[in-house]
């Protein structure tokens, strides 16, 4: 298990040192025009990204900044910093009281972390998408409900007729955004 995390570390680290993109779950991905993403992943319709658990929030976080605040782990939010202040984008409580038990506790170095689209950054952050003009592509679904076991923190996009949004899993419950 060790030998794989060491192995996806050290190809992200030399995708982004050649400034290309990375996409995850398969050769193809979603997008459409590759020259403006940075990081995708694959069609695979039942899987998400997983946004970092934190005990504490950052006292001096990047704009853009995204994580699944467990700070209170009963009352556990999805958040984004804005630039000035931590937005909820879950707008319910979820307890992952019992899912913090398999976290680990032990605090990693602030200089320790994935830079994908530069070689160094400013950022504070577990894997950093640094780039004036290409975006990361969130895992697409159908349906939540195609999603077998959601974890806490997981975050896609939901592509359904009618429907398309952003989706939130804060532990117990998913939230949605749609585009305004």
């Amino acid at each position: 298990m060790k030998i794989g995390k060491i192995l996806i570390l050290a190809l992200l680290g030399f995708s982004a040192s050649a400034f290309s993109q990375v996409i995850m779950g398969d050769a193809a991905g979603t997008a459409t025009n590759k020259s403006s993403v940075l990081l995708e992943f694959a069609n695979t319709n039942n899987k998400g990204i997983i946004l970092p658990y934190v005990r504490t929030l950052p006292t001096s976080p990047t704009q853009g900044t995204l994580l699944l605040d467990a700070v209170n782990p009963a009352q556990a939010r999805i958040r984004y910093y804005n630039g000035t202040s931590w937005t909820d984008l879950s707008g319910q409580n979820g307890n992952i009281t019992s899912v913090m038990a398999t976290q680990t506790s032990t605090a990693e170095s602030v200089s320790d972390k994935v830079i994908i689209g530069a070689i160094t950054t400013t950022a504070n952050g577990a894997v950093v998408l640094e780039s004036a003009n290409r975006a990361m592509v969130l895992p697409i679904v159908t349906d939540v409900n195609n999603i077998p076991s959601p974890s806490p923190g997981m975050m896609v996009y939901v592509n359904k007729s009618g429907a398309k949004r952003l989706a939130v899993f804060n532990g117990e419950r998913w939230s949605f955004w749609a585009p305004q």
